[in-house]
């Protein structure tokens, strides 16, 4: 395993240049080799599980999923909070940021942004509790892609480029997920669901944070400082993955859905246009009668 590791970071090496020293050390983020078969272990569990699941009965995880989703909410708010002061303190640019200018406030962004790269380990708890409750259909390309991709493209993140510009889009995607934390603890609770309305913007503000975090990025490109050009023409490229995504899962699950719902509610209407009736307006039309007789 010693041997591999050090292959696979000599490669590194070469292809990307020197790693930041200031992370070396660092838990999971010496050699490659853990994030590889954490990704790994995830895909594989990805397809065996719904099989092992197949014949068994659906886990509740009631209980867990409050706990879980308040833990994450709790984690998202923090890392949020101590990247926006961070960003004051060192005065970051939102134009271009390197990775050596901003003194003692570089450290604490790279210390907050190691902990945004382990939440993407425990954030694939997301698809194992699908499998566990055989919510099989929430097992998309979209979501098994974009948590596979993250947890690897952050550890080479917080090898290379650590903090300076790679700040925007942690910050975003933080508060979003308090937002989306927050709403599936909440709907792990029975009672609220009839109270939950904001689904639909979450999605909303997902495609909007991968907009600005393409437009942030680009300024880097357009305005350049001592930031690596190639990891914000790689982020741009990954962003626009993104929007393709959940543009498209925004489409089938919302738009498609509202269009349903109109045509049926359409041919509901022509029906009773028509002379005819479906057995619930025929029923309605019974009970009217009989309370007229009665009158």
């Amino acid at each position: 395993m010693e041997l591999l590791d050090k292959t696979i970071n000599s490669y590194f090496d070469v292809w990307l240049g020197p790693r930041d020293p200031r992370v070396k050390g660092w838990l999971l983020l010496e050699n490659y080799t853990p994030t590889f078969v954490f990704s790994v272990l995830y895909l594989l569990i990805v397809w065996l599980g719904p099989k092992y699941m197949r014949n068994k009965q659906p886990f509740s995880c009631r209980g867990i999923l409050v706990i879980y989703n308040l833990g994450l909410t709790l984690l998202s708010f923090y890392m949020f909070y101590e990247l926006v002061t961070g960003v004051l303190e060192g005065g970051y640019s939102f134009f271009c940021q390197d990775t050596h200018s901003g003194g003692e406030a570089d450290m604490k962004i790279i210390r907050v942004l190691w902990w945004y790269y382990f939440s993407k380990l425990i954030e694939f708890m997301d698809t194992f509790f699908f499998i566990l409750r055989k919510n099989n259909h929430q097992i998309t390309v979209l979501h098994v892609y974009h948590h596979a991709t993250m947890l690897n493209i952050w550890w080479f993140v917080m090898n290379w480029v650590p903090c300076g510009h790679s700040y925007f889009g942690a910050t975003l995607n933080s508060f979003i997920h308090v937002l989306m934390y927050s709403y599936y603890g909440l709907s792990a609770v029975p009672a609220m669901r009839p109270y939950l309305w904001w689904k639909k913007y979450i999605t909303q503000g997902q495609l909007i944070q991968f907009v600005l975090t393409i437009f942030q990025t680009s300024c880097g490109v357009v305005w350049p400082c001592a930031f690596p050009q190639g990891w914000l023409y790689f982020q741009i490229s990954y962003m626009i993955s993104l929007i393709v995504l959940f543009t498209n899962f925004y489409i089938q699950t919302y738009n498609k859905k509202a269009s349903s719902r109109r045509k049926e509610y359409q041919n509901g209407s022509t029906a009773i246009a028509n002379g005819y009736t479906n057995s619930f307006s025929s029923l309605e039309n019974n009970v009217k009668q009989r309370k007229q007789r009665k009158d």
